[in-house]
């Protein structure tokens, strides 16, 4: 398993290492379509979600992972599957949350060679092996993103949303940013760009800072009602069509 594992890494890396065989990059172009058919067979009947960013580095106890947790809670109470990268840290927190909440929890899994496996409170779960795949389904199954404390994948995907929100290639979902402290930096970066008029003075309104969850789950609420005609449905009703 590990052999294959470090097999893939090695083939991306190889992909993005420049120009190779016309036959080579056929292969790996086929071995994309499959990543995302796969993708798209198993998470087609997941219903509308919220994705949740976070590091996969706080361990259950910390106030970041309890965060997260309430934050998939309120997520399934609104109606939503709570989907994630799948491994631990906040993304179990939120898809345990969501479970303890009676909702449903899905994870779109990244298969690295030395770690991340699936959390153990998904109902649903894809393994992906490239991570551009992996965000594309994050946001193509999701109608609005929470972004919680986090490295550089979580900011990678969170400047990816916003980027496609910000040039209209994605409609105008909801983006949550949790916790104010932590993100200080990351809010006064975004001012001096407004400054420095490398973004729009109005850019910054597609993103909702909080430190609260139940401010978090009705900013959501409120932005897909308005602009999406979705309502509140009880998770025992919402979740009754087949897995």
């Amino acid at each position: 398993m590990s052999g294959n594992k470090n097999a893939n890494g090695v083939a991306e890396r190889e992909f993005l290492d420049g120009p190779r065989s016309r036959w080579k990059e056929f292969v790996f172009t086929m071995k994309v379509v499959r990543e995302f058919i796969r993708g798209f067979r198993k998470l087609h009947f997941i219903g509308p979600c919220i994705t949740v960013f976070g590091s996969a580095r706080f361990a259950e106890g910390h106030k970041y992972y309890e965060l997260a947790r309430k934050i998939g809670a309120g997520i399934a109470l609104e109606g939503f599957t709570t989907i994630t990268g799948g491994g631990p840290g906040i993304m179990e927190a939120a898809n345990r949350g969501a479970k303890e909440a009676g909702g449903r929890s899905v994870g779109c899994n990244i298969v690295l060679p030395h770690e991340q496996q699936p959390n153990p409170y998904l109902d649903k779960w894809v393994d992906i092996r490239y991570f551009f795949v992996r965000k594309v389904l994050l946001s193509k199954y999701s109608y609005g993103f929470v972004v919680l404390p986090g490295g550089f994948g979580t900011l990678d995907e969170f400047y990816e949303a916003l980027t496609l929100v910000q040039t209209k290639k994605m409609s105008d979902f909801p983006i949550v940013v949790m916790c104010k402290d932590f993100h200080r930096h990351l809010i006064a970066h975004m001012e001096m760009m407004k400054t420095e008029k490398t973004i729009s003075p109005n850019d910054t309104e597609l993103i909702f800072f909080t430190d609260s969850p139940e401010e978090a789950v009705a900013w959501l609420r409120k932005r897909t009602e308005k602009r999406f005609g979705l309502m509140r449905v009880k998770p025992s009703l919402f979740f009754a069509e087949k897995y």
